[in-house]
């Protein structure tokens, strides 16, 4: 029986085969771009430590992790939906007398095979693209000149078994849906599109939508500097698509009605028609909006947080200084900042620009410290040297306790994430040198998104070079006269003077193109995968309307008619997938803008709104195609034919 169980499995996939080649392609390009990714992770991983390398690995594991979760939604949404079709196909048999087991197991088999399948071609592919992938990442500076992947092994294994458990974690839920379906109740329902919102899918969906609301909660509450970090505002979204997937039956009846009301009221018949077919068949609704739904989302969700993150960021850094101009040492030909000026040279510096009537002159140097926690640990961090009675004129700094001004060769600010809050409180540090001593605490500095960092006088912080000088004007000097002797006395020690707020958007295009790099990566092959997904599930709907189709056209309608009232009925459902994409991309943006206000930083309002057009745009301009070519070849033949089917 096994045996024949298997056949029939094997059978199912040659006849299904176009319904599933969807599936198949989006999982392949999962496995390839998860193989992809995992060879650049094994070659990254043994580059030398650094940030640029963090980053790298970052973006890497992130691209990976986003393109597993898009293939087993895409691999997941399609198995639903052909499991729904087949119900009468399964119902008989039941009738032959397979047992629910039986059915499930033909499923099953059917999900292996396909994954199987997919993730020995993703390989191949992946391992053909690796290199052109990593070439790219050289090219456009994510990665350092020369970076190629290895010939390491197991990242394909890794990719390929990912893959097919991928797939066979995305059809479990079909699987048992299958397994449910009884003789009678199949072959008398199934022209009827009932139970789509069973018991299940309702508790796991109010279940993942408690789970966001838990993590929004609880990072707000706990931590709010958590929601802004990657790896949160990557999975949150997440979590929210996944239980507004589950949950689409019900949110989309009333998404439907609302995007339909005008058109319903501005035509005579056609606007009611597509309005009561979408929210009649809420099955294949959702089906065909879910690859809208997360292609919204999550370029919403991480457009809109790396806009807002970036934006805050630059807002911080203007808001918490008070100078009005900032000095570089030895200077580059293009007037941004070079390698650190030598002790002696930025003590010459610092003296002439010192020597400037009406002006406060704070130089700072970057060194390196280590905090030794309680349990011993050394945690290493970076910190700045400064002169206290300057900084506390030219920087703005967050103090929740202390002063900074009472920063003294004996003392120590740092931000509450350290742990310390009580001003004099001891502060066991290494020096960059390797000397270990005590220092107490001058001010405590409310956690931001920025280097806030630690901050300690120059006789702690040795072998230091001066990087930067900030140059505030006192009440009432000449501004005029001031930037003139100020660019004079630069000019003389080969440093270049800038306004502070030029500086800063001087040295935003850099990080903009890489932020941007690093989105197309994440959600570049992601998009791909969802628009092939809509293109096969829109295909396989229209061909099940057959029957539904034909009698349209005994009632009247023209074969233009019935393409155009398809049409807009996809239309219409890639609007509803497109609005509850955005709604999640909303509570993301939400949640993150809550964050920085509790942190205190000035968060400019960033909606995505130009990628998140381009992609709805995009997904209904595939859509209109899709959906009149499939209607005509839907239409061929008599219509009393394909009624009496």
């Amino acid at each position: 029986m096994r045996m024949g169980m298997l056949r029939i499995a094997l059978k199912s996939l040659r006849v299904r085969w176009v319904s599933l080649v969807g599936a198949f392609v989006a999982l392949a390009l999962g496995v390839a771009m998860t193989a992809v990714m995992l060879l650049g992770l094994a070659a990254a991983v043994s580059l030398p430590g650094g940030e640029a390398v963090v980053s790298l690995v970052a973006a890497l594991g992130t691209a990976g992790g986003v393109s597993a979760f898009v293939s087993a939604f895409v691999v997941a949404s399609t198995f639903s939906y052909v499991v729904a079709q087949r119900r009468r196909e399964l119902g008989l048999l039941r009738l032959a007398g397979a047992t629910r087991a039986q059915v499930r197991r033909t499923v099953l088999v059917e999900a292996v095979v396909l994954g199987a399948a997919a993730s020995a071609a993703g390989c191949a592919l992946g391992r053909l693209a690796a290199p052109a992938m990593v070439g790219w990442l050289a090219d456009v500076g994510m990665a350092p000149p020369g970076f190629t992947t290895g010939h390491q092994q197991w990242p394909l294994h890794g990719a390929f078994w990912t893959g097919l458990l991928v797939a066979l974690g995305g059809v479990a839920v079909a699987a048992r849906r299958a397994g449910r379906f009884g003789p009678l109740d199949a072959l008398h329902s199934a022209d009827l599109d009932t139970g789509v919102m069973t018991g299940g899918r309702l508790l796991w969906g109010l279940g993942l939508l408690l789970t966001a609301a838990v993590m929004i909660a609880s990072g707000l509450v706990t931590d709010p500097a958590d929601l802004l970090h990657r790896k949160t505002y990557t999975v949150q979204p997440m979590v929210l698509i996944s239980a507004c997937g589950l949950l689409a039956p019900v949110i989309a009846r009333p998404v439907l009605r609302l995007l339909a009301r005008l058109p319903a009221r501005w035509t005579r018949c056609s606007g009611r028609l597509v309005r009561e077919n979408a929210s009649a068949a809420l099955r294949r609704t959702g089906a065909i909006a879910a690859p809208v739904l997360v292609s919204v989302a999550l370029t919403g969700s991480l457009a809109g947080a790396l806009a807002t993150v970036g934006g805050a960021r630059a807002a911080e850094a203007l808001a918490r200084t008070a100078a009005d101009f900032v000095v570089t040492p030895q200077a580059t030909p293009d007037g941004f900042p070079g390698a650190p000026a030598a002790p002696a040279a930025s003590t010459a510096l610092t003296d002439a620009l010192r020597a400037v009537p009406g002006t406060v002159v704070s130089p700072t140097a970057p060194t390196r410290l280590a905090i030794v926690e309680a349990d011993g640990t050394v945690v290493r961090s970076e910190a700045r040297a400064a002169d206290p009675a300057a900084l506390a004129v030219v920087a703005r700094l967050p103090v929740v306790t202390g002063s900074v001004a009472g920063l003294d060769d004996g003392g120590i600010v740092l931000p509450l994430e350290w742990g310390r809050r009580t001003v004099g409180a001891p502060v066991d540090v290494v020096l960059a040198d390797g000397t270990r001593t005590t220092l107490r605490v001058a001010a405590v500095l409310r956690d931001g998104l920025g280097d806030n960092g630690l901050y300690v006088t120059a006789r702690n912080a040795p072998g230091t070079r001066v990087d930067r000088i900030d140059v505030r004007l006192a009440p009432g000097a000449d501004r005029a006269a001031a930037t003139r002797l100020l660019a004079t006395a630069a000019a003389a020690h080969g440093a270049a003077v800038a306004d502070r707020g030029d500086l800063l958007a001087a040295s935003a295009p850099a990080n903009v193109r890489i932020v941007r790099l690093r989105a197309v990566l994440v959600l570049g092959l992601a998009l791909v995968y969802t628009a092939i997904a809509l293109v096969n599930t829109l295909v396989m709907a229209t061909a099940d309307r057959r029957r539904e189709l034909a009698l349209l056209r005994l009632a009247g309608a023209t074969r233009s008619q019935v393409v155009r009232l398809v049409t807009a009925e996809s239309v219409l459902v890639v609007a509803v997938g497109a609005v509850i994409g955005c709604g999640v991309a909303g509570v993301q943006i939400g949640s993150m803008h809550a964050a920085l206000a509790l942190l205190g930083v000035p968060a400019p309002v960033a909606l995505p709104w130009q990628p998140v057009g381009l992609v709805t745009a995009a997904f209904a301009l595939l859509a209109v195609p899709c959906a009149a070519l499939s209607t005509v070849w839907a239409l061929r033949g008599r219509p009393v034919v394909a009624a009496a089917r």
